[in-house]
């Protein structure tokens, strides 16, 4: 295998190709690096398999501790189930791939990529992007690429290409485009509510350093003696083809065009012409007939071909006549409406959204800091304060199939509406509370990603969660034949499973705050994906304004089962004492209070339970054990206990001090209980601190002042 090394620089940050040094066995295999983060990614094809009528595609994106000089938590002490940003990363980079290989393809492939070393500077998931497609034109796979991929940020006012965790987390945009040589085939971005030409601006920004990576690769595969070519596409009979065209091709027109139709009727009417006026049909034709033994020889090909022409009819009424199958125009939104309060208070906040025959559910639960997700992946972030799940049950679409965990479809639009939601979510020092939102598709005819944006939306402001602003979210569809392109707002299901592109743009009334942008065909220039971007905005602020009659402001109130949270910050020396000795004292707390508590590194401690007054005797105990006490202060203490000598006296909580005999009066004392009882209200003075921080008060010299002050304080 021959050993090649080709660089490329974006703004002093270069990386780095190897291609033949790992790896042998593998189809094609390129060692990808920026700095010290370094990528393996193979690609490998096996012979086709028998009556499958797809490409069966297998994309594994994988981490090794090892790469961040970290062994994994765990019984086993290796890597299991894959962290959900592993599975983005996986989506990542067979979302711009997978348009690229040709339709006529039916090989096994499998891309695996593999991060080696991680400086935790330079994320590896752009890197695995662009090493898939040098791995994949190096197997000599069927490949319309090459095909590149770059993150963009922006510090300031300036975009910046492949930006390190640090400069991300302190920008405005994260922004990652996928590209190939006929222009942008993948967006996926989180804002702070940037303006739609600045999003505009960074995503051609970011193509004209991808074409740098196309061409880089170009160079390489010429060095290596690749030529990027595409096989022709299997010649294929058409007389099948021919004899569907003729007998539905009139139905089926008509069936488009009636507007008045839902999904599930215009489903069945399509069923029933295929059924009745092919599949029968081809039962009468005699045994030998070539139409008749191409359709028993392959079950599924009467149903490709008749999917086809149903596509091909569809796409074409829009491009030439501009109407879609519910009669909408092609940029009217379907009718909208939203509903608060749905369930019983004990969930703390819920949602309903409707658009058209897309139906979700989301629901708000407050947590304590203690809920936070762990994250254990070589992301530098530790955890997750607010989290979103999205579930897709089969009952949504009027199917039936076996409910497993969820899929990577699942925590891929689960992940898009948790990041249009973070950059309105209040700061936490202002509001501590962890979030759960939890989407439940009822209903699914298209965009349930954007209504699940809607659906959290709502269900946060039910919550009384203080969101800076309403987040509401629209998908756009795009039909492209020959040089005639149509866009389209709130694509339906049939739309979005026949068209050529699935758009996602979410925001406030102010800018973006997520998007997400897939393709079918093999790229988009940037005047298309501008009108887009463009078209998107008043189908977002008309959902915004259907959202905000349901719900104008979140809730001055949280429910009533919610969880209050009082917090104080410590000195981090004390967070021990606190805790005591095997979680002793802390323990004592919560079962003295029925309050739970949080402590964090830095000394913020958090104080919840559902009754606030629960929350507030906790809090006070750990102020009184916390708090700097002075020689000369006065407090109204209470006896605890009586031991020969004195009688000690909690002053605040969690803290006692020593009253000795001599110091209860001012004359001589016989025995303490003469003066003092367990449980007695008393007034003293911290008269000395020791050296290991005890406390020893007295009863004398404390002025009426100074006592009048103390009963106040105490109140």
């Amino acid at each position: 295998m021959v050993e090649l090394d080709k660089s490329i620089s974006f703004d002093g940050r270069d990386i780095r190709l190897k291609v033949g040094l790992l790896a042998p066995q593998a189809g094609g295999s390129v060692l990808i690096q920026s700095g010290d983060t370094a990528v393996l990614v193979t690609a490998t094809r096996s012979g086709g398999r028998e009556g499958i009528d797809f490409l069966p595609l297998l994309v594994d994106y994988e981490e090794r501790l090892y790469a961040a000089g970290r062994i994994p938590g765990g019984f086993l002490r290796r890597e299991g189930r894959p962290p959900e940003k592993v599975t983005l990363t996986s989506r990542l980079i067979d979302r711009p791939l997978r348009p690229l290989f040709p339709g006529w393809l039916r090989d096994d492939i499998q891309i695996v990529a593999t991060t080696l070393s991680m400086d935790e500077q330079v994320p590896p998931d752009v890197l695995a992007v662009t090493g898939a497609s040098i791995a994949v034109l190096q197997a000599k796979i069927p490949f319309y690429g090459p095909m590149a991929a770059v993150r963009v940020g922006l510090v300031g006012d300036d975009f910046i290409i492949n930006p390190t965790y640090k400069e991300i987390e302190a920008g405005d945009l994260d922004l990652i485009v996928a590209g190939s040589p006929d222009g942008v085939i993948m967006v996926e971005a989180g804002a702070n509510q940037l303006p739609e030409q600045d999003i505009i601006e960074a995503i051609d920004f970011g193509y004209e350093a991808v074409q740098d990576l196309i061409e880089a690769q170009r160079e390489l595969m010429a060095a290596l003696g690749i030529e990027v070519t595409v096989e022709e596409r299997p010649e294929e009979d058409s007389s099948l083809e021919q004899f569907i065209r003729d007998r539905t091709t009139t139905q089926i027109k008509e069936i488009l065009t009636r507007f008045e139709l839902d999904k599930n009727a215009r489903d069945t009417a399509l069923d029933e012409i295929k059924e009745n006026s092919v599949i029968a049909a081809i039962a009468e034709l005699p045994e030998e007939d070539s139409i008749r033994v191409a359709a028993t020889e392959d079950s599924k090909a009467v149903g490709k071909v008749f999917k086809d022409l149903t596509k091909k009819l569809m796409r074409r009424q829009i491009v030439e006549d501009g109407v879609r199958v519910d009669g909408r125009k092609l940029d009217e939104v379907r009718p909208v409406a939203c509903q608060v309060g749905l369930l019983p208070r004990r969930v703390h906040g819920s949602g309903l959204f409707n658009r058209g025959l897309t139906q979700v559910l989301s629901t708000v639960t407050l947590g304590t800091p203690g809920d936070a997700q762990k994250l254990d992946d070589l992301n530098p972030e530790e955890d997750k304060r607010y989290l979103h799940h999205y579930n897709f049950p089969p009952y949504s679409v009027g199917e039936t199939k076996p409910m497993r965990s969820p899929g990577r479809r699942e925590i891929g639009h689960g992940a898009l509406a948790e990041r249009a939601i973070v950059p309105v979510l209040p700061p936490q020092e202002d509001f501590p509370y962890v979030l759960r939102v939890v989407s439940e598709v009822l209903s699914s005819n298209g965009s349930t990603s954007m209504g699940s944006v809607c659906g959290s939306t709502l269900a946060l402001m039910d919550a009384g969660v203080p969101i800076t602003k309403p987040v509401s979210g629209a998908a756009m569809g795009l039909i492209k034949e020959g040089d005639e392109v149509r866009i389209l707002t709130d694509i339906q299901g049939i739309e979005d499973f026949l068209g050529d592109m699935d758009f996602k743009v979410a925001g406030t009334d102010t800018g973006v705050t997520a998007l997400q942008m897939d393709m079918k065909i093999t790229g988009l220039p940037m005047d298309v994906i501008a009108k887009a971007i463009e078209q998107a905005r008043p189908a977002r602020i008309h959902i915004l304004e259907k959202m905000l009659a349901a719900i104008d402001k979140p809730r001055e109130e949280m429910s009533p089962f919610a969880p209050r949270l009082l917090t104080l910050k410590i000195d981090p020396e004390l967070i021990g004492l606190i805790i005591g000795p095997g979680g002793k004292t802390i323990k004592g707390i919560t079962e003295q209070t029925g309050a739970k508590v949080d402590i964090e590194d830095d000394g913020t401690v958090t104080v919840s339970a559902v009754d606030g007054e629960k929350a507030k005797r906790a809090l006070g105990i750990i102020q009184g054990m916390t708090r700097k006490l002075n020689e000369g202060d006065v407090y109204v203490g209470r006896v605890t206990r009586i031991i020969p000598i004195g009688a000690f006296v909690e002053v605040l909580p969690g803290k006692e001090g020593m009253i000795h005999i001599s110091q209860l009066a001012d004359y001589r004392v016989g025995k303490v209980e003469d003066e003092v009882a367990v449980g007695d209200e008393v007034i003293v003075k911290v008269r000395e601190i020791d050296n290991k921080g005890r406390l020893n008060l007295t009863r004398l010299g404390i002025h009426p002042d100074e006592a009048a002050a103390a009963r106040e304080g105490a109140k």
